[in-house]
């Protein structure tokens, strides 16, 4: 009898299994998503569920309980109160005798935040400092102990030569864990909470001058710590601690969830924790160093972290504040737990309110009305949107690529657009507003793009007349520099006649220099006939076509050369334009034709740079130089194509980033805008970003070879040796050679390889200082270069002309590249410095002392 059904695929019974939960993996998948319709009436429910659950498995519960507590921070009050119904009764199957079930969760729990602790994992390290604080609140912790585990963080501040990172962050788990336990430390009169203020408030009086180095919005006549439209981290943390401090702690019940107050009584002995010492940052013992001696591998410098703050305190929460500290900091931590989801991320941001206290947030739409508490009544989504942006534009760099937080707010407003579309719309004037307050250029950047791409999702729908009026103002004015950012990134993002047809007619306008009448395109400089070299460029570019060889190529180049000897005044430099604006016109139809011809040609193009046609040579500054500024004024109307190319003359290593450098300060403005500027600008930033970013890139890729090498080196000798002693009774003439470590080839080309490398690193960084110094800081440097840094000339930048607002832009970039490339400029401070700083006028000059304070805060030196 045949079978017509359906036929079985052993793939069915696979999905089967991998459907199928064990009881353990049931609870624990319970406990993770506890509190998902209601916290309170779930509870007991689950409370139950786990002490009946047989047999008893401590472990599958902590591992719910660990879970639940570091990767869903909103959910930690009511863990906490779960963990304290577990401390009522035993297991169903316990022993008699035995200790509450919770008690032996809670020390298999602290196992695990011994562990987080060893890893310096410390996110996660706080979050478990949050269970523990609402645990001793709850009386299930011992205050004594929990005093003690605040105390070991601050211990922290106190180490020689800590670094920033590890010192905010073992800051912020004393202050944090204090907010939350403080109602029950105070109480105890043997405590000192002072002592655990007292050392964070010494810890960030040292960090004044770091500050004014991150701030988002810049005054370069002051060094005031006090920040404008924005709020400092850890400055905040203190704030709040001393405003709780100062009421007993009274408003912490106002500012946390308490839902464990409403548990019986307890009568119990509480759990002490155990003492504790936070280890110390990891060490590499096998280091690299550079040929003068400095470590080839510079660690990150963490600043502090500034965040701006976009609307007034009745529209959204004070950080400074306890209730707004403790909001911020949850919405902070879900935007960077989710940042694997961010579907589940604008979920829960919209549910936030669900987790705090009633009345904290307006009601949304459509639900039921809630009496406003006094002080907060806040709305939720100006609220998300300012702690996005806020993470977005941190200095000198936020926690995750730009991409995340755009992508992250294009989520929520398609989640909720009634709601959350205003909220945006506010946030981007309120930005726009500031642009002409001293907006930090990178954040300036950093908000054009956002803007560019979010509008790119929404159909460019913006009211783009609101800006006309400040059309009005001088060309170089941020707001200015904002629109034809924008502008031109939109058009990257579509195409030029739509963003044509969106912008009022007033826009449209030459004069105003938002966007061009003509899309951007490439512009050969020798497609007229009327230009003298017309005909040879036709006759390169017909050999290009027709894919010649490049011996030909040279050849004809050669011939072109003994031609034009006497009419051409540089015949070189006139060929090396020819040469390669005829390659980049055969490869401007797209990126697969650019590289092909690139790649065909590359024996001519390394020819071309080293000064030559048809022999190779040394490398020759004037010739890259010709190559660089012959790809700009090729690409001058599409100039994010300049980066592209010169990314890949670095890659082939026709160009090195010291040449890209070089040519940013001497001829970027020469021949994209027709005239020299000692002045620096966001496109400058970007090619000199491109470069810096390529050499530190080679040293870092060369020295992990380096070190996969040394390491199989030292195993082989390691095997050698092993091998003698064993040979070594039985025949000590037989014993094998031993090849040491550092004779492996291998390893010899690739140190050697990497000590050019870094020598390429440290001159990129050096000529990077040299241009910075001859804009701002040499005798001979524009009268404006100490004009903008006064007070008076500042509070005066309604009449500023395009040279003023160029020179203040000059020296924000200055400080951008100085915190950006920090750990880079503190390892080669001594060798670059000197040389830069010597032709630096030694008289009093304000210009020179604000050029050598932020070099100096920028290298960790005393200011």
């Amino acid at each position: 009898m045949s079978y017509h059904g359906r036929r079985r695929h052993p793939r069915d019974d696979h999905d089967r299994r991998e459907m199928y939960e064990t009881p353990e993996q049931k609870l624990r998948r319970n406990i993770i998503h506890y509190g998902e319709v209601d916290p309170v009436k779930e509870l007991p429910r689950l409370s139950d569920q786990i002490f009946e659950h047989i047999p008893s498995n401590v472990p599958a519960v902590t591992e719910g309980f660990r879970i639940g507590v570091t990767e869903q921070p909103y959910k930690i009050p009511y863990y906490a109160a779960l963990l304290r119904l577990l401390h009522d009764r035993p297991a169903v199957d316990a022993a008699p005798g035995s200790p509450p079930f919770g008690k032996q969760v809670l020390e298999d729990f602290w196992k695990g935040f011994q562990a987080f602790l060893d890893k310096q994992a410390w996110r996660e390290t706080r979050l478990c400092v949050h269970f523990f604080a609402h645990l001793t609140v709850a009386r299930v912790i011992s205050v004594q102990s929990m005093y003690e585990l605040l105390k070991s963080f601050t211990a922290v501040l106190d180490e020689f030569g800590v670094s920033h990172g590890r010192a905010a962050k073992a800051g912020l788990c004393a202050a944090e864990g204090l907010m939350i336990a403080g109602p029950a430390i105070k109480q105890d009169p043997s405590l000192d909470v002072s002592e655990i203020i007292n050392a964070l408030q010494t810890y960030i009086d040292s960090t004044r001058d770091a500050k004014t180095l991150v701030q988002p919005v810049v005054q370069l006549f002051t060094d005031s710590p006090i920040l404008e439209h924005a709020e400092e981290w850890l400055d905040c943390a203190l704030a709040a601690l001393q405003t709780l401090n100062g009421s007993d702690f009274a408003q912490t019940a106002e500012s946390y969830p308490q839902p464990y107050i409403a548990s019986p009584p307890w009568t119990e002995e509480p759990f002490n924790l155990p003492g504790v010492l936070v280890p110390p940052e990891g060490i590499e013992l096998d280091e690299l160093t550079t040929e003068s001696g400095e470590n080839a591998q510079p660690k990150k410098e963490e600043w502090p972290q500034c965040y701006v703050r976009l609307f007034e305190n009745d529209l959204t929460p004070d950080p400074t504040t306890p209730v707004g500290f403790a909001i911020r900091s949850t919405l902070i931590d879900i935007i960077d737990i989710f940042e694997v989801n961010r579907k589940d991320c604008a979920r829960l941001l919209l549910e936030f309110p669900k987790w705090t206290l009633p009345g904290t947030f307006k009601p949304r739409p459509g639900a039921p009305a809630e009496t406003p508490v006094e002080g907060k009544d806040w709305q939720l989504e100006s609220t998300i949107l300012e702690t996005i942006l806020g993470a977005t534009f941190m200095l000198p760099e936020s926690n995750y690529k730009a991409i995340y937080y755009i992508a992250l707010i294009t989520e929520l407003c398609k989640s909720s657009p009634q709601t959350v579309g205003p909220a945006v719309g506010k946030s981007i004037r309120r930005l726009y507003a500031l642009l002409a307050d001293g907006l930090d250029v990178e954040v300036a950047h950093r908000f054009a793009e956002w803007f560019a791409v979010h509008m790119s999702n929404f159909g460019f729908q913006w009211v783009w007349k609101e800006w006309i009026p400040d059309l009005v103002l001088v060309s170089q004015h941020p707001k200015r520099s904002f629109m034809r950012r924008a502008v031109e990134f939109e058009i990257r993002l579509s195409y030029h006649d739509r963003i044509m047809r969106i912008l009022p007619d007033a826009m449209r306008e030459p004069d105003t220099q938002v966007i061009s009448a003509e899309a951007p395109g490439p512009d050969y400089e020798y497609d007229e006939p009327t230009n003298p070299y017309h005909e040879p460029a036709q006759s390169v570019l017909n050999l290009l076509r027709g894919r010649a060889k490049p011996e030909d190529v040279m050849a004809h180049l050669e011939t072109l050369r003994n031609s034009l000897m006497e009419t051409a005044p540089n015949v070189d430099a006139v060929l090396r334009s020819i040469t390669v604006q005829s390659l980049l016109h055969i490869g401007s139809r797209s990126f697969s034709h650019f590289l092909n011809a690139i790649e065909r040609y590359l024996p001519l193009l390394r020819n071309l740079a080293a000064g030559q046609i048809s022999s190779s040579g040394g490398a020759n500054s004037e010739a890259r130089t010709d190559i660089m500024s012959s790809v700009a004024k090729f690409w001058k109307n599409s100039r994010h194509m300049i980066s592209i190319v010169f990314d890949k003359l670095m890659q082939y290593q026709i160009v090195d980033p010291t040449d890209v450098v070089g040519w940013t300060f001497t001829h970027c403005a020469l021949v994209t805008e027709g005239k020299y500027k000692a002045t620096f600008n966001a496109f400058q930033w970007d090619l000199l970003k491109l470069a810096l970013d390529k050499a530190n890139g080679r040293v870092m890729v060369q020295r992990r070879k380096v070190a996969v090498l040394r390491k199989e080196a030292d195993d082989k000798a390691a095997k050698a040796i092993a091998g003698e002693s064993a040979t070594m009774e039985v025949d000590a003439d037989a014993r094998p050679d031993v090849i040491p470590a550092g004779e492996s080839p291998q390893l010899t080309s690739a140190i050697k390889a990497f000590t050019v490398l870094t020598r390429e690193q440290k001159s990129a960084l050096a000529r990077t200082l040299d241009g910075f110094v001859d804009y701002l800081a040499i005798e001979a440097a524009s009268h404006k270069v100490r004009e903008v840094i006064t007070e008076h000339a500042w509070h005066n930048r309604a009449n500023w002309e395009d040279d003023d607002w160029e020179t203040w832009e000059t020296w924000c970039w200055y400080r951008h590249w100085g915190r950006t490339y920090s750990p880079y400029l503190r390892n080669y401070m001594n060798t670059i410095g000197t040389v830069a700083f010597a032709k630096v006028p030694s008289q009093p000059d304000p210009a020179v002392e604000l050029f050598r304070k932020t070099w100096n805060i920028a290298t960790g030196q005393e200011v």
